[in-house]
């Protein structure tokens, strides 16, 4: 955790139990994490500094359940080819109830609206939304 973090009430961390190496989040300065947000943390999550979680975002660095029927009948865990790592680079705003899917990154001075599912990586110094997000147009 970097200084100056803000830390929101009822906000769940968690990480999965199989990585190898251990997952990891980081946290860089001046960052805001709202009401009710969960960080999945499969391998990396890295919020860089000043990023801004509004609530009731979901970063999904890992499912917990496999793809395979059989195999979550049999309540067995995700496998290692749907985990990935997730990128928030500086400055990006995640509007309320936004979810980042796991091999995402997020560019500079981005801002994804609400509700939106990120599911492919988004450049820097845009304004992206939707279901999947798309980019909508080109912040100054």
């Amino acid at each position: 955790m970097g200084d100056d973090v803000e830390l929101a009430a009822r906000t769940t961390l968690s990480g999965r139990s199989l990585s190898n190496p251990t997952p990891r989040l980081v946290v860089g300065n001046e960052v805001v994490i709202g009401w009710h947000n969960k960080i999945s943390v499969g391998s990396k999550v890295v919020l860089e500094d000043k990023t801004y979680l509004a609530g009731g975002c979901h970063l999904v660095g890992y499912p917990g359940h496999s793809l395979d029927p059989e195999m979550r009948a049999k309540r067995l865990p995700d496998t290692d080819d749907q985990v990935g790592d997730i990128l928030i680079k500086r400055n990006v705003w995640l509007g309320s109830n936004v979810t980042v899917l796991a091999g995402v990154t997020i560019g500079e001075n981005t801002v994804v609206g609400a509700g939106s599912v990120v599911t492919k990586d988004l450049p820097a110094n845009v304004l992206a939304a939707g279901v999947p997000a798309k980019v909508i147009k080109t912040l100054k």
